[in-house]
Formats: structure tokens, C-alpha cells, sequence
């Protein structure tokens, strides 16, 4: 019971650490707040702070605390297929194990060897995009990054308001910037009075200015992303098909692949509410007959829908309307709108081993 004990306390000890890169933030934007609001206090300014103020706090409140959407129970196992797992030494009838129940299921990337992308961990196999996370210890759908920052993984359930973090948070720091600038120039030609302002609109400006910078170059390479329909991992490691890599498989060009973050709708656009379209299990992609030993789908229909059709209960709930037209409002998916795509083949299916990631 002692080993059990000293790990639980361990375990907890870590949960708690983790928090501090979040408490260091709020307590730089209470801070923040406190300077512009009581010390700076500009009136004329006071409506439109607190309006950046409170939508930049709720995106990072949503950012933290919207649990990461894990693989649904299709992906996972069963108690069968784990015994008949275990009890095959052989890769090869491992493999034919894993390929059987991979035939029913919307999986169309690979690893780098061509295998199925087993999870050894969670015991399940990995939807499309979909990663394990070290520091979550589960697999999480279209996995970005995880971040410390807010102490949770980026993925398919906040990376929208992750985004909208990142947009509100550089706002508030370029209208801080831009707004102190004159007390700040006033404070070298000393034309401000001596007292404890003077220390405040100094270090609002320096800290304002250098979270921007930073926050510039984060937003901008995350917009390249979106508009490339990429995670942070895929842009790391492309991600591997039946033909091979491609890091350009998801993408259905800068428009379509937008409103695969944020919607169809755009009066949610700049609202931290979740309006991402798909279920996060499977994706559309630019590629046409991904894989012969998948079951075949026309090019613009969601696998997953297929399923569902089926009888099967996969995805949990049905894409809605506005889901829909992502991927049925152009004949093709390929960004290059060439009609000869639609005759693009597979390639032959290479090899399969089990891929364990921790």
C-alpha cells in the first residue's frame, strides 16, 4: 500500500505543478488589469478595454477548461480482441487482428511503416489525426499540442477557442501598447508627476509590448495552420496514407478548411462557443480513394456517415447541415478543383506492424 501511496501523492504533486504556468498568467493580466484600470485609468478608453478584457478571459477560460474529446468506444477493443491479441505471439497475426477491425472503421492514415495506428496504451485504435498524450496519458482527437500554458491539450474540442484565444490575448496587448505609449514618452521627458503610477505605466508597456511580439508570431504561424487545415504535430510530421505521406492530405483549400475550425455560421466566429464542424473522429481529405481495403465512399460523403447508415452508431451524433456542406458543396475536395483527381487511385497496401506510442 506504501507504492501506491507515495504515487498517488506523486501524481498530485505533479497535477499541481502544472497549474503554475496558469497562475503566472492570471496573475500578469490581474496585474494588468489592475494598472490600466485603477492606476493608468484612461476613461475615454475604459469601454473598449473591458470589452478585449472579458472576451480574451473567457476564449482562455474555454481553453482551459474544455476537456480534450477522447476516441469513441468503436476505436477502442474489444474484450475478445484484447485476448486474441495477447495470446498471438506472431506480428503477422497480430496484424491481420488489428487489419480485420480497422476494415470497419473511418481510418485512413497509417505510420511511417504502413502500419494500422495501434495505441498499446488506451488499447485502441487511433482515428485519423488522432495522438496519444504523454502528459494527459490518453489519446485525444486531431491532437494540436499540449499546452503548459493552460495546462491542457489543444485539440478538436477547444483548439477554436485556443485560436481565439491567441487573437484576443494579442489585441489586449496591442491596445495596452498602443494606448500607454503617450504616458510612457511623457514618463522620459518626466511630464508625468512623481508617484506610484510611474512604476506602473512603465512595466505595462515593456510587458505589454513583449507578450505581443511573442503572441505576433504564435497567432500568425497558428493562422498559417488553420488555413492549411495542419496541426502543430502534422506540421512537425506529416501525416503518412496508404500511398504514402502527404502533408497536404486534409486540406480542402484556405476557405473550407477555415470553417472546419470555426463554422459556417460567422456570427459565432468571434464568440468562444464551440461551432467547429465534424465529430472529430473522422475528416474529409483532398484524396480519393485513400484506401481499397476501407469501404468505399463517394468523393465528397463523410465515411462516417456511411457507417451510421449502416445501422452502426458511429459517429454518436449525425453531422449537422451546416457540417454537411463542408463536404458536399464542391464536386471535388482537392484544392486544385482538377476534375482528372476524381480518377486518382490508392496505392497498394505496404505492410503492417503495431505502432506503440507512449
Amino acid at each position: 500500500m506504501a507504492p501506491s501511496g507515495s504515487c498517488s501523492i506523486k501524481r498530485g504533486c505533479q497535477r499541481a505543478l502544472y497549474w503554475i504556468p496558469v497562475l503566472f498568467i492570471a496573475l500578469i493580466v490581474a496585474w494588468s488589469y489592475y494598472a490600466y484600470v485603477l492606476q493608468l485609468c484612461i476613461v475615454v478608453y475604459l469601454l473598449v478595454y473591458h470589452a478585449i478584457f472579458i472576451m480574451f478571459v473567457w476564449a482562455y477560460w474555454q481553453t482551459i477548461f474544455t476537456k480534450p474529446m477522447n476516441p469513441l468506444k468503436e476505436f477502442h477493443l474489444s474484450y475478445s480482441d484484447k485476448e486474441l491479441l495477447e495470446r498471438e505471439d506472431r506480428g503477422e497475426s497480430q496484424q491481420e487482428i488489428l487489419r480485420r477491425i480497422a476494415r470497419d472503421l473511418p481510418i485512413y492514415t497509417r505510420t511511417n511503416s504502413g502500419a494500422i495506428r495501434f495505441c498499446d496504451r488506451c488499447q485502441l485504435l487511433k482515428p485519423d489525426r488522432c495522438h496519444h498524450c504523454s502528459v494527459c496519458d490518453k489519446c485525444i482527437l486531431k491532437m494540436d499540442h499540449h499546452c503548459p500554458w493552460v495546462n491542457n491539450c489543444v485539440g478538436f474540442s477547444n483548439y477554436k477557442f485556443f485560436m481565439l484565444f491567441l487573437a484576443y490575448s494579442l489585441l489586449y496587448c496591442l491596445f495596452i501598447t498602443a494606448t500607454d505609449l503617450q504616458y510612457f514618452i511623457k514618463f522620459w521627458t518626466n511630464g508625468l508627476p512623481d508617484t506610484q503610477a510611474k512604476f506602473h505605466i512603465l512595466f505595462l508597456f515593456f510587458s505589454a509590448s513583449m507578450f505581443s511580439v511573442s503572441l505576433a508570431s504564435l497567432f500568425t504561424y497558428h493562422v498559417w495552420l488553420v488555413c492549411k487545415n495542419r496541426s502543430t504535430l502534422e506540421a512537425v510530421r506529416a501525416p503518412v496514407f496508404r500511398h504514402g505521406t502527404d502533408k497536404n492530405g486534409f486540406s480542402l483549400g484556405v476557405s473550407k478548411n477555415f470553417r472546419q475550425v470555426f463554422g459556417d455560421e460567422t456570427k459565432f466566429w468571434p464568440i468562444p462557443i464551440f461551432s467547429s464542424l465534424g465529430d472529430g473522429c473522422s475528416f474529409p481529405s483532398c484524396l480519393v480513394n485513400l484506401d481499397p481495403e476501407q469501404p468505399s465512399s463517394p468523393s465528397g460523403s463523410n465515411p462516417a456517415n456511411k457507417n451510421a447508415a449502416e445501422g452502426r452508431h458511429f459517429p454518436s451524433k449525425l453531422l449537422r447541415e451546416s457540417q454537411s456542406r463542408l463536404l458536399t458543396s464542391t464536386p471535388s475536395w482537392t484544392e486544385s478543383e482538377n476534375a482528372a483527381d476524381k480518377d486518382k487511385k490508392g496505392a497498394s497496401n505496404p505492410g503492417m506492424t503495431i505502432e506503440n506510442e507512449a
